[in-house]
């Protein structure tokens, strides 16, 4: 893969997933990541012992790895005046300085954008938020499943309509990971402008706004229409039978997504069985088929649920209409197109235990990139003061007085 981010450093204060993960994808693609840990516990995401439905191992902490692959880390003091100083000799041998530290913090520590702009007047600035740098919530916490799930109209729009629970999101960091895409894809975007221009940025992304942007159409319709954006009803579903899921006899799923149901359907006949289905008068059309739905449904779950998977799998594999299977994560991480692609890759932890990791998903030259593994605690604290020029005796001295790990 060409790695469109080498001779990039990037500077991180930040922890958990959301703006860790932006730059754990410019690793990914070569740029030089320096992360900046709390001086005794590190990113708070090290001591995270359980997602709230599954429990992280202890040998492969695989949700720290997404997020912080390819990275250096040291750990620092930035309390201390000798802490930050050192994070400003670092900032200014830097091009991004990536921070989601809320604007109180970011003033307490001194670290906000005039602070490292003072060291290097071409660096970068990157904030990750919860809500967005100005407005009433701008200085309060949050995550992805507030942010993004909740308050931005997601989760409302994943519920079902025959039932009263509000759904969670499907994944730990579900809208982290995909902020922490438009973050990266924001910092690229400014290194570029940079380039062209020689003028260095601001960048904002929040979670509330990339979850805004995910339900983009289903907003401007409501606004449009004067409603808010809820799920079809459930007797909706079937005003077009080839644009729903169907039962296997084995119990998996086929989901069907073809908007031209009149364009299919002879194919999809013959191809299950049932020739007769295309000619028979209720269905011959697309709009006799359409309004006839509810008759055609009750044919297909029928003959659906007559094989298996595996046996659709073959009948179906020429068909030209769009359709997949309901896969679960296991699933989905063993697809031939994973693998063809090479969208899974195989890592290892710093102790050398192996394990697996979702690549990043821009690809470069027809390569997928191959991600790194998460550093150990300060793992590169003294390598990293060595370059900043201090010798093995101030080093020591910093250590012995707590301003760095």
């Amino acid at each position: 893969m060409t790695a469109v981010m080498r001779g990039v450093r990037v500077l991180e204060v930040a922890e958990h997933t959301f703006v860790p993960a932006a730059s754990a994808l410019l690793a990914d693609w070569g740029a030089d990541v320096i992360k900046i840990e709390h001086v005794e516990r590190g990113d708070a995401m090290r001591g995270l012992a359980s997602t709230g439905v599954a429990v992280v191992p202890n040998d492969v902490h695989v949700l720290l790895e997404h997020s912080n692959r390819g990275k250096r880390s040291l750990g620092l003091d930035l309390s201390s005046e000798d802490g930050l100083n050192l994070l400003y000799r670092l900032a200014a041998t830097a091009d991004v300085f990536l921070t989601n530290k809320l604007p109180s913090v970011r003033a307490k520590l001194k670290i906000d954008v005039a602070d490292i702009r003072a060291h290097n007047p071409r660096i970068i600035y990157v904030r990750g938020t919860g809500q967005g740098e100005r407005g009433p919530d701008a200085n309060k916490g949050s995550y992805d499943s507030l942010a993004f799930w909740a308050r931005a109209g997601i989760a409302i729009g994943a519920k079902r309509p025959e039932y009263d629970l509000v759904p969670v999101p499907p994944a730990p960091g579900f809208g982290d990971s995909i902020g922490a895409m438009t973050l990266a894809g924001g910092i690229m975007g400014a290194l570029y402008h940079r380039e062209r221009t020689g003028e260095a940025t601001v960048v904002d992304v929040s979670l509330f706004g990339t979850g805004l942007w995910a339900m983009g159409q289903a907003i401007a319709l409501s606004l449009l229409l004067g409603r808010p954006w809820t799920p079809p009803p459930a007797e909706a579903l079937s005003s077009n039978p080839l644009s729903r899921n169907y039962e296997t006899k084995d119990g998996h799923v086929l989901a069907f997504t073809c908007l031209q149901a009149g364009k299919y359907w002879p194919e999809l006949c013959e191809l299950i069985g049932h020739p007769e289905l295309a000619t028979d008068p209720r269905f011959a059309e697309h709009q006799s088929l359409l309004a006839n739905a509810g008759a055609a449904v009750e044919h297909l779950s029928e003959i659906f649920r007559s094989a298996t998977l595996r046996e659709w799998r073959d009948r179906l594999a020429g068909f030209h209409g769009q359709w997949t299977v309901v896969q679960d994560t296991l699933e989905a991480a063993a697809d031939p197109q994973t693998i063809a692609n090479a969208y899974v890759q195989e890592c290892k932890t710093a102790a050398g235990i192996p394990f697996r990791l979702v690549a990043a998903p821009v690809q470069f030259d027809e390569e997928s990139a191959v991600p790194g593994r998460a550093p150990e605690f300060n793992e590169h604290g003294d390598q990293i003061l060595s370059e900043l020029g201090l010798d093995w005796d101030a080093i020591v001295d910093l250590k012995v007085r707590g301003v760095v790990a």
